[in-house]
């Protein structure tokens, strides 16, 4: 055994305080708040795309759950069995419990993301083709017999109640009788009840006699089972043709399924159906793609052979699906753009946020650093100490922002928020070492300038502005150009926040000329307290671009999206407007679409409180015009007579003349007859030209003209129209409609007053209209997460303007304490504070304001906010032109509140250090 032998054994020791520990321990407080904002940050991050996601998915769902089931529905059919078969075999294939083998046969096989509803999915046999009810008893509008539908569907016990008699059954064999169930609206209107009995024609002449046995009130009657094929549910009214249009009713019976092989022996063409319900239940918008290739294969591709061998070969599926999927998906493409507009703005004001938080850190410690520097410290070491240094703090509080995101917004992908979440974790952790880096990089005298004054750009600052400018530029050029129809390209989207970059390095460069100009005059003026707050505003941080930089994009993004909800708010206004006509409309249904209104109704609504006008409006029936032009002829359009100077009053509200004074008088024509002066529609105009022409209105013989064109008229729903002075008609007409208007319209008052001239008196109400302008998910979604993104890009940029100028408050203290012992009062060092903060928010603010302007004047021929606005109605979208609307209020206050805030704080800051002792801020040694 052999001993080691030699000099004394030394071990190694461990720091005595890690650099991390030391340094959170050292200024908990400035960790805290570090932690704080990239938590916010991280949760803004991932909450974001979550947000979205839950959006769009909601309005999916509400698009398919929301839409009539007859468009909404999966419905799948089988023509009659072939007269080639045996009775029997016919009889067989239409037996209810073959149709329902059949449905479970077909429901596993729908794709995903394809899923039925089985609570309100359908199935049985229906006839195709309506049969004439013989019975004299049943209404007849213009002298024509009902038309019934007959329909064995299954399910009928579980789908209504029975207020009276007994369901319908099915006798044990063929028979010329059978027992039906309607519904209680069926009853009102065809005049049943239980026990009437209806014959029905047949093939070979005889009747089919259908009695029924009772009458239900549907359960869930706007579900797919009964509003499906609505017939079954409510009569509905159809027409013949002809002039005028002969009307008669069609209506539902509600037979046994047992009977279903009785309707073999009608003209009905029966036919075995499965009407499937969608269950949008979990889906989302991204299985949009996958839902319309699933349902396009449905309808003529591989998926509906497999159902083929279920129901039939000769099975089809039809469904509308499609087009609301289609209308879905176009309406998502138009709205995604403008949403990332406010992402990437909001996005750019926080990195710049955080950017801030490192330089005010890397600036505060630069003694010590620099101290690190000095004692052999390397560049690597000390930007390693300081990147783990920041990964303590920023990376939990990351995870916690993402978990809280989670948890408040628990639908949507995750893999959008994670990369939100990792490039706020990224860039909180590089912010610090990289500004500290940056300055330590160097040698550099502790005594050393590095105002804004001094500052000279650079070679390279210059080549990669340039390349900013272009890139803005192009952006905007090709946002004006193409618009916002693609919605992959950020690059168009980035424009508002580009333009406000390139506005923040214009005015950093400018911003130091007027000082330099004004220091030269301000010093020769008697007082200090100019040339003082110039000098200072002068000797700010060359760095100060990074919080112009934030309040520029910030104040251009608030702008932008103050045009974008001011825009679409006016379009929607003009879009009530047209198509009530007034703030109210009232009206009553009539044969021609409006009857006459009672009499006192006009004056009841004059004398509601706020009502203002009250234009009376008379629509007519249809009239014939000349058939001189060969397309256009054959117009029947409908006569408006209304009271000019009234209705002239509520046209005037929609902003334009629509009711010219031309029209309003009377023209001379030939022989000395008048002529009577007419506004028409685009089809009835191009009829008649713009001379003369002789025509019959109400029995009589009038000489019209043409004088002005108009689509859309106020109160006047046809699309056909001509619009004369009712005074010249030669006989006094009823009034049909009446169009209200009032800048204190009391709504309810003015419905009471309606209703009591009748049950069946209609009130349509601008402001109702409006509100349905926005009644989907997308829409108000939309902007709703606009406006939270402008809000929290405000804080963002205030949070910029307070770190910049706490970054500044030690020297502004220090510079007080040295001033008072010079005689500085206190109030006059407040007020030199506030002089020293004026020269810079002042800019900010017209800078923004400016810029804000110029965002919208440039983008808004690119930006299409009509699917955003009118989505919901078609009609009203078609012809509509929305773009954006600068408004005065997202642009003058936001720039407002930058002076206010800085002032404030400067005030703040002046009266803190002014309660403070001098001691410590008059050491010896210090440089600032």
């Amino acid at each position: 055994m052999t001993t080691r032998t030699g000099g004394p054994h030394i071990t190694q020791q461990r720091p005595i305080a890690p650099w991390t520990r030391t340094r959170l321990r050292t200024a908990p407080g400035s960790a805290l708040a570090f932690a704080a904002l990239v938590l916010l940050t991280a949760f803004l991050a991932a909450a974001f795309p979550r947000a979205v996601d839950t959006n769009e998915s909601s309005s999916l769902r509400q698009d398919l759950s929301g839409a009539r089931p007859a468009r909404s529905m999966l419905e799948l059919t089988t023509p009659q069995p072939g007269l080639e078969l045996p009775q029997s075999a016919r009889e067989d294939a239409l037996r209810p419990e073959v149709i329902a083998a059949a449905y479970r046969k077909v429901l596993p096989l729908l794709p995903a993301p394809v899923r039925a509803d089985t609570t309100q999915s359908a199935y049985g046999v229906q006839t195709t083709e309506f049969l004439v009810g013989q019975e004299a008893w049943l209404p007849r509008p213009d002298g024509l017999p009902p038309e019934f539908t007959l329909a064995a569907q299954a399910g009928l016990a579980h789908h209504s109640t029975i207020r009276t008699g007994r369901l319908p059954t099915a006798p044990a064999g063929l028979t010329r009788e059978l027992e039906a169930a309607v519904t209680t609206e069926t009853a009102e209107v065809m005049r049943m009840h239980v026990g009437s009995l209806v014959h029905i024609g047949t093939s070979d002449s005889r009747a089919l006699a259908v009695r029924v046995t009772g009458i239900v009130d549907p359960v869930r009657p706007e579900g797919n089972y009964w509003s499906g094929d609505q017939i079954l549910r409510n009569p509905g009214l159809s027409s013949k043709g002809g002039r005028p249009p002969l009307m008669y009713w069609n209506a539902g019976l509600l037979l046994a399924p047992e009977a279903a092989p009785a309707l073999l022996g009608t003209l009905g063409e029966p036919q075995a159906y499965w009407r499937i319900a969608p269950d949008v239940t979990g889906l989302t918008a991204q299985q949009l793609p996958l839902l319309s290739d699933r349902v396009a294969s449905l309808e003529n591709g591989p998926e509906l052979l497999r159902l083929k061998q279920a129901a039939g070969q000769h099975a089809s599926l039809t469904t509308d699906m499609d087009d609301i999927l289609a209308s879905h998906m176009e309406m998502r493409s138009a709205v995604r753009p403008v949403v990332a507009v406010a992402a990437i703005g909001t996005g750019t004001v926080a990195a710049v946020t955080l950017a801030m938080t490192g330089g005010l850190s890397a600036a505060r410690r630069g003694a010590e650093l620099a101290l690190l520097r000095a004692r052999g410290g390397s560049l690597r070491g000390v930007g390693g100490r300081l990147l783990v240094e920041s990964a303590v703090v920023a990376l939990p509080a990351s995870g916690v922002g993402l978990v809280a995101a989670i948890l408040s917004v628990p639908e949507g992908r995750l893999e959008p928020a994670a990369v939100g979440v990792a490039a706020v974790a990224v860039l909180a952790c590089v912010a610090l070492p990289l500004c500290a880096l940056a300055l330590q990089r160097k040698p550099r005298l502790r005594a050393e300038r590095a105002d804004a004054v001094k500052a000279r750009p650079g070679r390279r600052r210059t080549v990669a502005e340039l390349s900013l400018l272009l890139l803005a530029v192009g952006a905007v050029v090709t946002l004006r150009r193409r618009g916002t129809s693609d919605s992959g390209d950020y690059l168009v989207s980035a424009g508002p926040v580009l333009v406000g970059l390139i506005a923040a390095l214009v005015l950093a460069r400018l911003y130091p000329l007027p000082l330099r100009w004004a220091a030269r005059p301000a010093g020769r003026l008697r007082g200090a307290f100019g040339f003082l707050s110039l000098a200072r505003a002068g000797r700010s941080s060359a760095t100060g671009g990074l919080p112009l930089l934030a309040l520029l994009i910030a104040l251009t993004t608030a702008a932008f999206g103050g045009a974008v909800l001011s825009g679409v708010a006016d379009a929607r206004d003009h879009a009530a407007l047209r198509a009530v006509g007034a703030d109210a409309r009232i009206s009553r249904p009539g044969p021609s679409g409006t009857g006459p209104l009672p009499n006192g109704l006009e004056q009841a609504v004059r004398d509601v409180h706020g009502v203002q006008v009250v234009a009376p409006v008379w629509i007519g029936p249809t009239f014939d015009l000349p058939r001189a032009h060969p397309v256009k002829g054959d117009l029947s359009p409908a006569l408006v007579a209304v009271e000019p100077q009234s209705y002239a009053q509520i046209t005037r509200a929609l902003g334009s003349d629509t009711y010219p004074d031309q029209a309003r008088q009377e023209s001379p024509g030939p022989k000395g007859a008048g002529v009577l002066n007419v506004i028409a529609s685009p089809g009835v105009a191009e009829t008649l030209g713009h001379e003369p022409q002789l025509i019959r209105l109400l029995g009589k013989d009038f000489t019209v003209r043409v004088v002005a064109v108009r689509s859309r008229m106020p109160g006047v729903v046809v699309p056909e129209f001509l619009l004369v002075d009712a005074s010249k008609l030669r006989q006094r007409v009823a009034t049909t409609v009446l169009l209200a208007s009032g800048d204190e319209l009391d709504v309810r008052v003015v419905q009471a007053a309606a209703h009591a001239g009748g049950a069946d008196v209609d009130v349509q109400l601008r402001s109702e209209v409006r509100a349905s302008f926005a009644d989907s998910p997308l829409q108000t979604g939309t902007e709703r997460i606009y406006a939270a993104a402008i809000a929290a890009g405000a804080g963002y940029a205030v949070l910029g303007l307070l770190l910049s100028l706490l970054q500044s408050a030690p020297e502004r203290t220090a510079l007080l304490a040295r001033l008072r012992t010079m005689g500085l009062t206190r109030r006059q060092g407040r007020r030199l504070l506030l002089l020293e903060a004026l020269p810079q928010a002042p800019v900010a603010a017209l800078g923004g304001l400016l810029v804000g302007w110029a965002t919208v004047w440039l983008l808004a021929p690119g930006v299409d906010l009509t699917q955003l606005a009118l989505a919901s109605v078609p009609g009203l979208a078609s012809g509509a032109d929305v773009s954006l609307r600068a408004d005065a209020w997202s642009l003058a206050l936001p720039a407002l509140g930058v002076v206010a805030l800085a002032g404030a704080v400067a005030a703040g800051q002046a009266w803190w250090a002014g309660r403070r002792g001098s001691i410590t801020e008059l050491r010896a040694g210090d440089m600032r």
